[in-house]
């Protein structure tokens, strides 16, 4: 690896994304395309109208998303992710990926240490 541990900006970049929420908000942006507040609510469960708020601004801030308010009444609010967002793809795949050969590893893992007891039994 030829990162120097001094100059290392993986904190900056998970300032950026960490938190149970952001991933998925991006996600959600990245397969479905732009979508209204109601429909982020909808396809983040669990998730408060205060809390994606937060997030969303976060994320805009960063110019990661854009927020298109449109002059109408009831105001229309539309996300969508930039693209500079779109750079974020590769990495929250390889971060699945990553993930998912990690609860692999972890299985298998627990599977080995469950033998080894039994046949001390």
């Amino acid at each position: 690896m030829k990162i120097e541990p001094e100059s290392c900006r993986v904190d900056d970049a998970l300032g950026i994304l960490v938190g149970k929420w952001k991933p998925l908000i991006l996600l959600h942006l990245l397969k479905n395309g732009t979508q209204r507040f109601s429909e982020l609510k909808r396809s983040v469960p669990g998730i408060t109208q205060k809390m994606l708020t937060n997030q969303l601004r976060d994320l805009e801030e960063e110019d990661i998303i854009e927020r298109k308010v449109y002059p109408q009444v009831p105001p229309k609010v539309e996300y969508s992710i930039t693209e500079y967002g779109r750079s974020l793809e590769p990495i929250l795949n390889a971060m699945h990926e990553w993930g998912t050969n990690h609860i692999i590893h972890k299985r298998e893992k627990m599977k080995k240490e469950n033998v080894g007891n039994e046949r001390k039994l």
